[in-house]
């Protein structure tokens, strides 16, 4: 039984705990997102080149491939919009990775009536 007053578990110094679905994830070693839902926590402004003092949450929003033929994952913050990218890991949600992947293609941003025309 657990008393009101007294903190809940805390998670081990080298995980975290995703904001988005909860899972606590292994850190370090080049993770920055979570290998289950994908989502990450906008912790470091590219721009600026240091910390982010927005913390919001960063969304999976695309897949890129490098020149090299590595993914990478692209993210937006939904609270600046700022866009980053980090490498996909093998842990990552395979499921997850690939419905990102093809997203562009089953929600084109236009409609896919036009092609008849051509």
């Amino acid at each position: 039984m657990s008393h009101p007053n007294l903190p809940g578990p805390t998670p081990a110094p080298d995980t975290f705990a995703c904001a988005w679905c909860g899972l606590t994830a292994p850190d370090g070693a080049g993770r920055d997102h979570c290998p289950s839902c994908l989502h990450a926590r906008h912790v470091l402004d590219r721009v600026a080149g240091g910390p982010s003092a927005c913390r919001g949450r960063m969304a999976p929003i695309a897949i890129a491939v490098a020149g090299s033929g590595d993914w990478r994952l692209i993210h937006r913050c939904l609270g600046c919009d700022e866009l980053t990218a980090s490498p996909v890991r093998p842990d990552d949600n395979q499921l997850v990775l690939m419905r990102t992947a093809v997203r562009p293609l089953a929600e084109p941003p236009f409609p896919l009536e036009a092609f008849g025309a051509l």
